[in-house]
């Protein structure tokens, strides 16, 4: 009996040192269970429950049959929704592409960007145009388009363009997001294909159509590694929420699992990511390549638009694709 009290020892201080962090594990969650602010608080409770929104549409296509994956929507000043988005055609390349709609349910398209573009990301220049990034392969880059007004875009023809190098991998850099522009300088957000392995996050800024610059954004990663996402961190949009800017972005749970795609609020002033519980009509349980905008909705009304694709590994049956939904500010 005394030979084996040692041992017995341990087991109690193990036991002990167990429950301690147990305890200290639930107290963590517990704090983290509120809202980073209030504004990820408001988008949760805009954008979580698909089955209130005011509308929506589950595998969007265009006037033509093209699925409308990643779809990023703007409105113009003459209030038509204008969408930009991507589809894996016959020729075995991803084609990016313009469409406008009046509903936000029946889309038009009105120009094609051409074999090896992707991932578009469309923003107003604040005179009356437009500025497009995607990714854009051989080599895939960033690539960055001026467009004079909202004809010019529908029709392609582009003023500026830029190609960015690529500077923080030999491999990939892409999945790009307008964040401002800013008379001559457009601000992005983008990934990198970081060792030529997994997707991290950078920042990037456009000078005059000549001048990159990119770095990554690893405080935007740590936030969403520390949700437990062990693959890629991809297509990030940010949408200004009660006066302060929420950022949607996508981790993915495991790698190679397309199933494990969720979306996340990140708070850039506390640096902290909390993940939307999205709530389909059949229970789809995977959302990537989001992005939110406010618009005014088809009733009239200022309304927040969201869209995610929802990878058929993880979709309801006849819930993937491209998900469009929308809801009043004042709901």
């Amino acid at each position: 009996m005394t030979a084996r009290q040692p041992g017995t020892a341990r087991l109690h201080i193990a036991a002990a040192l167990a429950l301690a962090a147990s305890l200290l594990v639930a107290q963590l969650a517990r704090a983290d269970a509120a809202p980073a602010s209030a504004s990820t608080a408001r988008l949760a409770a805009l954008a979580e429950d698909v089955t209130a929104a005011d509308g929506h549409r589950y595998d969007v296509r265009d006037h033509t049959g093209r699925t409308m994956d990643a779809a990023q929507i703007e409105q113009a000043q003459d209030g038509r929704y204008l969408a930009v988005y991507h589809t894996l055609l016959a020729d075995g390349r991803f084609h990016a592409a313009v469409a406008t709609s009046t509903d936000l349910r029946h889309w038009q398209r009105r120009h094609d960007f051409g074999p090896g573009t992707h991932q578009a990301s469309l923003a107003h220049d604040g005179r009356g145009g437009y500025v497009l990034a995607v990714e854009k392969d051989p080599r895939n880059h960033i690539a960055v388009r001026a467009y004079e007004d909202v004809a010019a875009l529908l029709t392609g023809r582009a003023r500026h363009s830029f190609d960015a190098p690529l500077t923080l991998s030999r491999c990939a850099e892409g999945t790009p997001s307008i964040t401002a522009v800013r008379g001559a300088t457009v601000h992005l957000t983008g990934h990198y294909r970081a060792g030529c392995d997994t997707d991290r996050q950078l920042t990037a800024t456009l000078t005059g159509f000549r001048h990159w610059h990119a770095e990554p954004d690893r405080r935007l990663d740590r936030a969403v590694r520390s949700r437990g996402n062990s693959g890629n961190i991809g297509d990030r949009a940010p949408v200004e929420l009660g006066g302060r800017r929420v950022v949607l972005v996508e981790g993915q749970g495991r790698r190679g699992d397309f199933g494990s795609w969720a979306t996340y609020a990140y708070d850039p002033p506390s640096g902290r990511a909390d993940r939307l519980d999205i709530r389909t009509h059949g229970g789809s349980r995977a959302f990537a390549n989001p992005s939110a905008t406010l618009l005014t909705g088809p009733r009239g009304a200022p309304a927040l638009l969201m869209s995610v694709f929802v990878p058929r590994e993880g979709a309801a049956p006849g819930e993937s694709g491209q998900l469009l939904y929308w809801r009043g500010l004042g709901t």
